[in-house]
């Protein structure tokens, strides 16, 4: 989370960045968009302290990325799951992975790979023209 607000700005980078701008919950998303939902597999997964991982579980709640579905009554325990805003971060959290394999891989390479699963050709992340249905390099594009 940022350490100030924007809503003085028409800017939707900086409103999403309030929701998913902090490390701890761009990380959480990527784990729930693997699959994990439930706060022990989230901790277990990052490391993180379990004061951290219930205040941005919670604010990721509030935000509508996820919501939180009761499993177990005594005690009560939680699954977190992403809504269909949620799974919308889809692109950009593998947008992102794809430029960090560009980037920044160890010598190993890349650590995952998204594949389709009907096929199993490997996914990317891309711009398409929704008029002309073509894939557009970066260098073509004008924001408006």
């Amino acid at each position: 989370m940022l350490l100030r607000t924007y809503d003085d700005q028409v800017c939707s980078i900086a409103r999403a960045l309030e929701v998913v701008g902090e490390r701890w919950s761009l990380l959480i998303v990527r784990d729930a968009l693997l699959g994990l939902s439930r706060f022990e597999q989230f901790q277990d997964s990052l490391g993180i302290a379990r004061n951290v991982l219930a205040n941005r579980l919670a604010q990721l709640v509030r935000a509508g990325v996820f919501e939180r579905v009761r499993y177990q009554q005594h005690p009560e325990r939680f699954d977190y799951r992403l809504t269909p805003v949620g799974h919308r971060l889809f692109v950009p959290v593998l947008a992102l992975m794809q430029w960090g394999d560009e980037h920044l891989a160890g010598p190993l390479g890349p650590p995952r790979v998204a594949r389709h699963t009907v096929c199993g050709g490997e996914l990317r992340a891309g711009l398409t023209c929704q008029q002309c249905q073509l894939p557009v390099p970066a260098h073509q594009v004008k924001v408006v």
